[in-house]
């Protein structure tokens, strides 16, 4: 059970990347979102990124030495990026602007996302930020699309 919990918290080892895990792990989010999306539909990610929650946070909880948010910890990147690309189809540009506004708002971290990591303990602290950085960067991808006339 323990290789189990470390392989999906590390999202299949991305999250032991030397530089940006977390960037690493969004990456490697990526390919698993297209294939979920153009099996069964975009809104599908939403479901999937609800499962990925879930599961990280019931693997972060069992593995103590998840529960302070290391880097390598990756499967709340997994979810964030899902969920930030439900609303939109899978496209090659609209998912590149997906993936650099959720990085954006993961790493700065604006109000309550920092607040949430802060303050919101264990497990589900590690997983509740990254789902406010989807809210944001899907807001973002919503008005992208817009613009775009996607």
């Amino acid at each position: 059970m323990r290789i189990f919990n470390l392989t999906i918290l590390s999202w299949f080892g991305s999250g032991y990347s030397p530089k940006a895990p977390g960037t690493a792990g969004s990456l490697a989010a990526l390919p698993f979102a297209w294939i979920i999306a153009t099996t069964w539909g975009p809104l599908s990610l939403l479901l999937a990124g609800l499962i990925a929650f879930g599961i990280g946070w019931v693997a972060a909880n069992a593995s103590p030495e998840a529960q302070k948010d290391p880097g390598w910890v990756v499967i709340d990147e997994v979810a964030g990026q899902w969920l930030t690309l439900a609303i939109v189809p899978p496209d090659v540009l609209l998912y590149a602007i997906g993936f650099l506004a959720f990085r954006v708002f993961d790493i700065f971290k604006p109000w309550p996302i920092r607040t949430l990591e802060q303050k919101v303990p264990g497990a589900l602290g590690v997983m509740i930020d990254d789902v406010a950085a989807a809210v944001y960067a899907g807001a973002v991808l919503y008005i992208a699309t817009l613009i775009l006339g996607s």
